[in-house]
């Protein structure tokens, strides 16, 4: 019974289930600012004090030579916040609502799917520093910024994918969230956000390249910075390395998910 309950089409579990998800998606927004006095404020904030500290020691102290450092540094600070942020809101989020989950059957993908629609929000707040220092810094605003949708879809299925084998390994094993402190850490480092790509050794780039963030923030920063769109195998390399992570993650947790209620 509960391996059909799972196998709902992603449009009906949408329409079916969409009052809770709003209210999960609700709790946890909320939970985040909790006697917080800046509150939502800190998701514009965040980034452009991330985007200060990193200027100055990369700009200053390690001499960037990188055109437009400003929106380079920002905007990869921002992808990469959602992704970790969206990662490890998926990590605990079966773990978390377990008195749920004893209590009432709901198809499980709604709990990781809610913390990241929650951190989607934080994403689009923290859009708006990037455009403010867009403006600021006279980079030229072209239709090409239309296109970002795209990318930000791609960076979304990406962390989801990521969160849900994180939240599925986090159930078994619950060394998983410091397991995870330090690999993102050290995805932080092989992801090009306040460096360039070019002081990657030629003979480690081909492995290099397999890191999906550094597909997308090639693709935004082609957007936002040359005003352009990418070449078409820019989308196919998105494409291709985005979904493949999340349609594992959806494997691996559809699979684990009837275990999930013995370890929780």
């Amino acid at each position: 019974m509960n391996t059909e309950r799972a196998q709902i089409h992603l449009p009906a579990f949408l329409t079916k289930y969409r009052f809770l998800i709003k209210q999960l998606v609700m709790r946890d927004f909320k939970t985040k600012y909790k006697r917080s006095v800046l509150g939502v404020l800190w998701s514009f904030l965040n980034p452009l004090l991330t985007m200060t500290i990193q200027y100055i020691v990369f700009s200053t102290l390690f001499r960037s030579d990188i055109p437009n450092f400003i929106i380079y540094l920002l905007s990869g600070i921002i992808c990469y916040n959602f992704f970790a942020e969206t990662a490890g809101l998926c990590l605990s989020s079966i773990v978390a609502n377990a008195p749920l989950i004893h209590k009432v059957y709901l198809p499980k993908y709604i709990y990781p799917f809610s913390r990241a629609l929650s951190s989607s929000i934080n994403l689009l707040l923290s859009l708006l520093p990037l455009l403010l220092m867009m403006l600021l810094t006279r980079t030229p605003i072209t239709p090409a910024i239309l296109l970002l949708p795209f990318a930000l879809l791609m960076l979304f299925l990406f962390s989801y994918g990521i969160g849900l084998l994180l939240a599925t390994l986090m159930v078994f094993f619950r060394d998983t969230q410091f397991l995870w402190g330090v690999l993102s850490m050290l995805w932080m480092y092989l992801t090009p956000i306040f460096y360039p790509e070019t002081i990657i050794p030629q003979a480690f780039l081909g492995v290099y390249k397999l890191n999906p963030l550094y597909h997308i923030l090639r693709f935004v920063r082609t957007l936002l910075m040359s005003g352009i769109s990418p070449p078409p195998r820019a989308y196919l390399y998105c494409l291709l390395l985005c979904t493949v992570p999340l349609l594992l993650g959806l494997w691996i947790f559809r699979g684990k998910q009837d275990r999930f209620i013995l370890y929780i």
